[in-house]
Formats: structure tokens, C-alpha cells, sequence
């Protein structure tokens, strides 16, 4: 259960980190990649930290579509088919929000598949942060090298991303439920120490902190062709995976994390949550956002336990996106990959975890199939085969 209100300490601040091995590696990515505005991404992050902590008054993840993301930097996209995604996301969500469709979606959503999406989630990052730990992230493929920005590659015969990895999950081990040492704070610290003394500090003698705002639709406006690819190729695969995880899996992890104090994470909240996000998000030109119930697991694990932990997080982005504008960059730059990959393994161990209140073997049946699924195609389709399944075995037309 949480505390009510906002609270200041370490567990939040360290808490309040939690999240940077899913938000960093893609909006970077996308960033380097596909050319979008660092200022006005960084910004609108920053602004829906603080405004749904506000609003929700508990810990709500920020994270990127994880599906728009990777297609969008596998494919090398244009800023305007990213952008026409992120708007007609903010439209769908808007509308199945403000009119309640999903609320009846909800309603006939099983519990088992809600499972089986945070069992298939936690499975990914832990994947994802063992690949970044191992250099082999998208991210470390496009740059040609596990760790980018460190002048160091390895120590020995050993990779120095494996070496930073190991110690991030043996401190991360040994302090993972310690107040006064809260781990999340000292795994980001021990990679800034790394970053100060081995990195390549890219960029850092280009720094002059200044007043920067981000501009109005920094890109042009995206054309029809942008609007048609984006509806087929990004916002139809990202839909379902965004109602399973973004809004039925996190809400339930939400009340599950929180009890009562979660009273506001309603599935129609989280909708126009995110919708409004990512109107914004287009209007600076920023990447598709979304909350995520990997992004609350990795938050609460590393310590969070109220909205201050929004407040930290928002406010630090909104505060270096200001100042530095679009060179924000090369302070994140600072934190190794494989400090990262520590972050989402742990993360996503959280999340998994959740299926430990399934005892029926029909509904184990549910999240496994859902799990293999996820990892031989997409979350999307393990989601929705998870609920059709769910009913076959429900009418007793199969059996396991």
C-alpha cells in the first residue's frame, strides 16, 4: 500500500529512476535515428510525469510505444510518419476513453490475460536489459558497439558492459529492499561515476545552459501517404498491445500497488491520459507515449511509492530540456548501457512476478500461451489469443 500524498526521500528519488532502462534506450534511438526534436521530447516527457502524478496522486509510468519505437527505428521512419501515429493514437485513445468503449472492452478482458501480458512484459525487459547488459540491443547495433559512449570496450578479454552489468545486478541484489541505501539511486550513480571517468563526454564542451522552449510543430505537418502508412504499419499493430499492458494490465497492477489510493486509475482515465500526452507530444514534435505496467513495476521495485516520484522524474527532464535544449542529449549520454539493461532486468523480474496469485491450471494454460506467443510473434497477438483461448476453455469447448 501506498502513502498517501506526496512524499520526499530516497526510496522515491531512487524510485523515481526506476523507469530509465525502458524510456532512454528507445527515445534515444529514435532521437539519433529518425531525427526527432530532443527538446520538445525530453519537454513533454517531463510535463506528463508531473501532470498524471498529479492527477492520480500514486506513481505513474511514462514510457514510449514500445512497438511504434522499434518498427519506427528499425525502418529509419520519417519524423512525420512518427508523428502521424502519435496522433492518431492520442485520437483512438481519446475516443474509446471519453466514450467508455473501453470500459467495455474491460469488462470482458479475463484476468488470466491481464496476467499473461505482465508475465510476457516482464519477460521482455528482462530480455532487453540482458541484451543491453550483453551489447546486443537494437540501440548497440545501430551505433556498432555495446557500449557507445565509454573509451573503454572491455577489460581484458571481457566486455566492459558485462563487467558494469554484473556489478549494476550484484549491487542491485544485495540493496534491492534497503531504505537507506535505495538501489535504484545507486545503480544510476555508479553508472555517472562510469560515464565521468570513462566516457567519450560526447558533446559535454558544447553545453551552455540557456532558456530553451520547445517550438510549435517543429516538422511539417505529416501528409496523407504519412497518415495511411502510419494507421497500418505503427497504430494498428501498437493498439492492442497498448489496451493490454497500457491500460488493463497497468491499472490492475496500479490498484494492486496501491489499493484505494489508486482510486483514480480508472481503464477510461488511463485513456485520456495518454491520449492528451500524446497530443502534446505531436504538437512538440516528441514520440508516441504511454503509461505501461513495466514502467510502474520498475518504479515500485526501485522504491516508489507516491506521486512525489513523478514530481522528481518530470521535473528532472522538464529542468535539463530547458536549460539544454537539444544537447540534453549528451548528459544522458553519461549513463552506460549496461547500467540500463540492469534497471529493466530487475524491472521486469517485478513484473513476471505478479503471476503468483494464478492457482488454476486453465489460467496458467492462459499466461503461458500468452508468454510463447509474445516471444515467437508480438504481444498484440499473444493478447488477444490469450482471450479467445480463455473462453474456449471457459465454455469447456477445449480443455487442458
Amino acid at each position: 500500500m501506498s502513502t498517501p500524498g506526496y512524499k520526499f526521500d530516497r526510496l522515491e528519488l531512487s524510485g523515481s529512476l526506476g523507469d530509465l532502462g525502458t524510456l532512454l534506450p528507445i527515445a534515444v534511438g529514435i532521437i539519433l535515428i529518425n531525427g526527432l526534436n530532443p527538446l520538445g521530447l525530453f519537454f513533454s516527457i517531463g510535463l506528463f510525469y508531473i501532470l498524471s502524478g498529479a492527477y492520480f496522486r500514486v506513481t505513474v509510468p511514462v514510457q514510449p510505444m514500445k512497438v511504434i519505437g522499434a518498427y519506427a527505428i528499425a525502418m529509419a521512419l520519417s519524423p512525420q510518419e512518427i508523428l502521424a501515429s502519435t496522433a492518431l493514437m492520442a485520437v483512438i485513445l481519446l475516443v474509446i476513453g471519453v466514450t467508455g468503449i473501453i470500459n467495455i472492452i474491460g469488462k470482458y478482458t479475463p484476468q488470466p490475460a491481464i496476467r499473461g501480458v505482465q508475465l510476457a512484459t516482464g519477460s521482455l525487459l528482462m530480455s532487453e536489459g540482458v541484451s543491453l547488459i550483453l551489447g546486443d540491443a537494437k540501440i548497440q547495433q545501430i551505433r556498432e558497439a555495446a557500449e557507445p559512449y565509454l573509451v573503454v570496450s572491455t577489460l581484458g578479454p571481457v566486455p566492459i558492459g558485462l563487467i558494469i552489468g554484473l556489478c549494476g545486478s550484484v549491487l542491485a541484489l544485495f540493496l534491492m529492499d534497503n531504505k537507506k541505501l535505495p538501489a535504484g539511486l545507486l545503480i544510476i550513480i555508479l553508472g555517472l561515476l562510469i560515464g565521468s571517468f570513462l566516457g567519450t563526454h560526447e558533446g559535454l564542451g558544447q553545453l551552455s545552459p540557456n532558456i530553451h522552449l520547445p517550438k510549435f510543430m517543429p516538422f511539417d505537418f505529416p501528409g496523407q501517404v504519412d497518415f495511411t502508412f502510419a494507421l497500418f504499419a505503427l497504430v494498428l499493430p501498437q493498439l492492442p498491445m497498448t489496451v493490454g499492458n497500457a491500460v488493463f494490465a497497468y491499472t490492475d497492477l496500479s490498484r494492486e500497488y496501491f489499493g484505494v489510493q489508486s482510486k483514480r486509475t480508472t481503464h477510461k482515465a488511463a485513456c485520456i491520459s495518454m491520449a492528451l500526452a500524446n497530443g502534446l507530444s505531436f504538437l512538440l514534435g516528441g514520440m508516441p507515449l504511454c503509461h505501461g505496467a513495466g514502467g510502474l513495476a520498475a518504479h515500485y521495485r526501485f522504491g516508489a511509492r507516491t506521486a512525489m516520484s513523478n514530481i522528481i522524474i518530470g521535473s528532472l527532464f522538464l529542468v535539463l530540456a530547458i536549460l539544454l535544449g537539444n544537447n540534453i542529449l549528451y548528459v544522458l549520454f553519461l549513463i552506460p548501457m549496461a547500467i540500463l539493461g540492469v534497471l529493466l532486468l530487475f524491472a521486469g523480474l517485478q513484473l513476471a512476478l505478479t503471476i503468483l496469485d494464478i492457482k488454476q491450471k486453465r489460467d496458467m494454460f492462459v499466461c503461458l500461451l500468452i508468454l510463447g506467443i509474445t516471444l515467437a510473434s508480438n504481444l498484440a497477438a499473444g493478447f488477444l489469443a490469450g482471450i479467445a483461448v480463455y473462453y474456449l476453455l471457459e465454455k469447456g469447448k477445449v480443455s487442458v
